[in-house]
């Protein structure tokens, strides 16, 4: 057995939490889905999330990571018994899964780095985009960007994740707000900004069955929830730290760089007239390369916001990668170089259907993959993990939560209830409606269903109680 790995530092584990977080969920996925889902409503939406259901389950998987200084596997089952293990085993595979497909878009980022210092994409942005997101340049960059992540991991904690972090995200954050404020001297922006930042509560109303599973997707996409990483690297944290403290600044930088990320991609929207309700997987590039395409200093501009999403996309997949190679190590005798570089080829060749974008139904292997995560995948990982750190450990869950922190009981104990109950059914609603989109999308079921958002509250507080009664019944250890 290799001897576990720490964090030098709390900063270091705090920067490489953030790092991972703030991916390309927040620069490449967040614009998009806000595009799709009515701008301000979408953000509305997504904030509240973050904050009722997001927070509390960042700290759930803290706790568990932590008092058993595991990975996801071994974490659940030692935490809260045998039959948990499937909970963190999701997890791995969860972290397996959207690395697949995100090193995909992590290899297009790649190459509109190089794109903007030869200003490649400037004579026909949509044209460029087309030839380099599917066939066999994609793969090529997939296989460059899993190569990156692989040698960076393989280095270790200290050595590779923490060190690359602490320069990453500092970076990302400093560009970002560059580019924010260089987007509002552009003219014609003030649509931009009300699209973004005015909702419509009536559109909100009216749309919140499809809007809420998607905010819940992305908080939990962008939190790296309910796919082990934060598990992962609070298991490398010792007892000093302050877990409130920790997540509450992990939940504010992320949200930042989110919101920051919308604050130059709208405002460059609304001056190139581009519609906003048009985004799609590729809007991101696309829109931001046409912009780029006809402004002073394009190239320049180009090239800053690139490496932004690249150095985002390189933090975030860092911890997916280190999820699975956490567990392979302490499982086995093998050294973490060559298990890096096994596990980093298999996700390479499970990603090789989107690099192509091969269909089903007609929908993208691209689509697919993220539908089913963002969908089921995470919402369901949340989930389990709030049951076993709520409903089998209460009482360790809440003594955990205090360790190291000033945290008075009451403060653990209305955490504790919000996680048994708010974070419980807010999951296993955004777990049925998540299930109704995918089957809608495969053509198995009408859209019109579950239509009705007190019906589909309804059949998930039985669920929820159904699943709390299995929890609370499971064999558990000792505390």
């Amino acid at each position: 057995m290799t001897e576990r790995e720490t964090w030098s530092s709390r900063a270091g584990f705090i920067l490489a939490a953030v790092g991972s977080a703030v991916g390309l969920g927040n620069v490449w996925q967040f614009p998009f889905q806000a595009a799709n889902n009515g701008g301000a409503a979408f953000l509305v939406v997504y904030i509240a999330a973050v904050l009722l259901i997001g927070f509390p389950a960042l700290l759930a998987e803290f706790v568990v990571g932590r008092n058993t200084e595991s990975n996801p596997v071994d974490a659940l089952r030692e935490y809260a018994g045998e039959s948990w293990a499937v909970v963190g085993g999701l997890g791995v595979f969860v972290g397996f899964w959207i690395l697949s497909f995100y090193s995909v878009v992590g290899g297009w980022v790649l190459r509109y780095v190089g794109g903007s210092l030869t200003g490649a994409y400037f004579g026909d942005p949509s044209g460029y985009f087309a030839s380099i997101a599917v066939g066999v340049d994609a793969l090529a960059l997939h296989f460059a960007f899993m190569a990156l992540v692989v040698g960076i991991v393989a280095l270790g904690v200290e050595d590779g994740i923490e060190l690359g972090t602490k320069v990453m995200v500092p970076a990302i954050v400093v560009l970002l707000v560059a580019l924010a404020a260089w987007a509002s001297t552009l003219p014609g922006v003030a649509d931009g900004y009300a699209y973004y930042l005015s909702p419509d509560l009536d559109t909100l109303a009216a749309n919140l069955p499809s809007v809420l599973p998607n905010a819940v997707g992305q908080a939990f996409f962008t939190l790296s929830l309910g796919m082990g990483a934060m598990v992962t690297y609070a298991s490398y944290l010792g007892g000093d730290d302050s877990l409130p403290a920790d997540g509450a600044s992990i939940v504010v930088l992320n949200t930042l760089v989110g919101v920051l990320a919308g604050l130059v991609v709208f405002p460059v929207l609304a001056a190139e007239g581009i519609g906003f309700d048009t985004a799609g997987m590729g809007a991101v590039f696309e829109s931001m390369a046409a912009a780029f395409a006809t402004l002073p200093a394009g190239n320049v501009l180009g090239v800053g916001f690139f490496v932004v999403l690249l150095l985002a996309a390189l933090s975030s997949a860092i911890s997916l990668l280190e999820v699975v190679v956490s567990y392979v190590v302490e499982n086995t005798t093998r050294d973490r170089k060559p298990v890096a570089a096994i596990v980093g080829a298999g996700i390479f060749l499970l990603g090789v259907p989107t690099a192509f974008d091969l269909s089903l139904n007609g929908v993208g292997a691209l689509a697919w993959y993220n539908l089913l995560a963002y969908n089921l995948f995470l919402p369901a990982g949340g989930l389990g993990i709030a049951l076993a750190v709520g409903w089998t450990q209460g009482g360790r869950s809440t003594r955990e939560l205090a360790r190291g922190s000033n945290a008075s009981e009451t403060l653990g104990l209305a955490w504790l209830w919000t996680l048994r109950t708010v974070v419980v059914l807010a999951l296993t609603v955004t777990l049925v409606l998540g299930v109704k989109t995918v089957l809608v999308t495969a053509g198995v079921l009408a859209s019109s269903a579950l239509s009705s958002m007190p019906l589909v509250v309804a059949l998930a507080a039985v669920v929820a109680a159904v699943l709390v009664g299995g929890a609370r019944s499971v064999d558990r250890p000792t505390a």
